[in-house]
């Protein structure tokens, strides 16, 4: 697990965190939180109101939150490793809930509109393809790529659909099934993919280019197609249709270097792709300024 001493929140304050490259989670040192939350001037003082605050999460039920919570050693003021309690976000998004400042209410007006997004998005599925539609508009995605990742999440449903058929269990076999596929077409695992692009909890689907969401499209409905025919039987069977249909991607990856003579996969994530079209677009704007506006 990773140290990471560099993320801010709320007036310059640093939050201690730390990485889970295995469960692709971070976790918050949760006496920082409330210092900034609640202005404590001290750490001794935020510990305090940890304490006293721990208490009433167990009277409102909460205890098994305050069981999964964890400690990790991070480096205190004076300069040692400590242990502290720390958080992963959901688990810090539920104390929250439960801190009475209005810095805190910022956090519990985003809960209560996930919420209620969550409980539309159940009633009518359309809404959620809408929002993921807006999401992307605003992160400067162009229409091509928003098409493209759309169509791939439809794919990816048809076929988790097709594992949940063929008795997969949801979880950590999806996780499985899909590093084999990944694996299949693009030589790395889904976390080597991930660390290849300087990525951490970030979707890796959301930081490919338009080329490499088509052929791990490619490999998904490949292996879905397979499966459909041969009806494998449980995870290891399936795991066989997975390599299968990732080796399809993998052969069309292969021939489109062949013909273009570069490379498919990208160390560029969503942030340097975008930058990219961005330049594209000004430099396209740029050439067709009349000559009396170039200075």
């Amino acid at each position: 697990m990773d140290e990471n001493n560099s993320i801010q929140l709320f007036e310059d304050r640093k939050i201690r965190t730390a990485w889970d490259e295995e469960k692709e989670e971070w976790y918050f040192s949760v006496v920082d939180v409330i210092a900034v939350l609640t202005d404590q001037p001290t750490a001794r003082n935020a510990s305090t109101y940890w304490a006293v605050l721990k208490k009433r999460l167990k009277e409102e039920g909460a205890s098994e939150l305050l069981t999964n919570c964890k400690q990790l050693k991070m480096r205190a003021t004076d300069g040692k490793m400590r242990l502290t309690d720390v958080a992963s976000t959901e688990q810090l998004l539920r104390i929250i809930q439960s801190i009475p400042s209005p810095k805190a209410e910022p956090f519990k007006r985003w809960l209560a509109q996930v919420g209620r997004e969550r409980i539309e998005e159940t009633i009518d599925p359309e809404q959620a393809i809408d929002r993921a539609l807006e999401t992307y508009q605003k992160k400067g995605y162009d229409a091509d790529w928003i098409h493209q990742r759309i169509l791939s999440i439809r794919v990816r449903n048809e076929l988790t659909a097709e594992w949940q058929a063929r008795g997969v269990e949801q979880g950590r076999e999806y996780a499985i099934l899909t590093d084999e596929i990944t694996k299949a077409w693009s030589g790395m695992t889904t976390r080597q993919y991930k660390n290849l692009k300087g990525l951490k909890k970030e979707n890796l689907r959301d930081n490919m280019s338009t080329t490499e969401i088509i052929l791990n499209m490619l490999a998904e409905t490949s292996t879905k197609d397979i499966s459909k025919k041969e009806r494998p039987e449980g995870f290891s069977e399936s795991m066989k249709v997975a390599r299968r249909g990732g080796k399809v991607a993998s052969i069309a990856r292969t021939a489109l270097e062949a013909e273009t003579g570069e490379p498919v996969i990208t160390s560029q994530n969503a942030a340097q792709l975008n930058t990219v079209v961005t330049d594209m677009i000004e430099g396209v704007a740029e050439a067709d300024k009349p000559n009396g506006d170039e200075k």
